[in-house]
């Protein structure tokens, strides 16, 4: 019988790169870092871009031209836009055309607040409703029986949760550069560690593993 919803089917033509996911999803992240490093050499260089602001400013306009590129290539190379990366992508054109607008740094300081707490609300509040959406997101990845996909995404949900109150504690008490270093510097290397750490239940809930037994 045919899946009734076969995007979430493993296929091989969607299958990604581990190095070349990072890059796309890190690239980025480095292009917004380097540009706010060098954010006032090249406002002095470049004056135009001092209409945009001061060096968070211009960091979070390259930031988001980085982002649509790195959507446009996702798109090409494996011919569908990765839904986590997706959304991301909005709330970042979104809330940084908004900063620019406004003049307004919160905008830019709160995107990561807002990307993790819908991704952390999204995935506890499918379990609510007996959903493991975490499921449908990482099934051409790897396959778990449902105790698996139901932990994972408790695991995920609150993990989502704690990024967003870290990214709120860590602006709102250190100063900008501190902050664009932790966004690149803090949150991915805890992310990996975290992700690490997933692994024994990955192992343990793996179909393949169980169908060899």
């Amino acid at each position: 019988m045919a899946s009734d919803n076969p995007s979430t089917e493993p296929a091989a033509e969607k299958a990604e790169a581990p190095g070349m996911k990072l890059a796309l999803e890190l690239g980025p992240l480095l292009v917004f870092f380097f540009t706010n490093l060098k954010g006032a050499w090249l406002i002095e260089q470049f004056p135009a871009l001092g209409k945009l602001g001061g060096p968070l400013f211009v960091a979070s306009a390259a930031f988001m031209v980085a982002t649509v590129i790195s959507l446009t290539v996702s798109k090409l190379v494996y011919r569908h836009l990765p839904l986590m990366p997706f959304i991301s992508g909005i709330v970042v054109l979104v809330f940084g055309a908004l900063g620019l607008w406004l003049q307004n740094e919160v905008f830019f300081k709160m995107k990561a607040t807002i990307i993790n707490t819908l991704f952390g609300v999204a995935l506890l509040g499918g379990i609510l409703f007996g959903k493991s959406l975490l499921g449908h997101v990482f099934n051409s990845a790897f396959q778990l029986d449902e105790t698996g996909w139901r932990k994972l995404t408790i695991r995920w949900g609150f993990f989502f949760l704690f990024l967003a109150v870290l990214n709120e504690v860590v602006w709102r008490n250190f100063s900008d550069n501190t902050w664009v270093a932790f966004k690149v510097w803090g949150t991915m290397p805890i992310t990996i560690l975290f992700t690490l750490a997933q692994m024994p239940l990955i192992l343990k809930h793996a179909l393949d593993d169980k169908a060899g037994q």
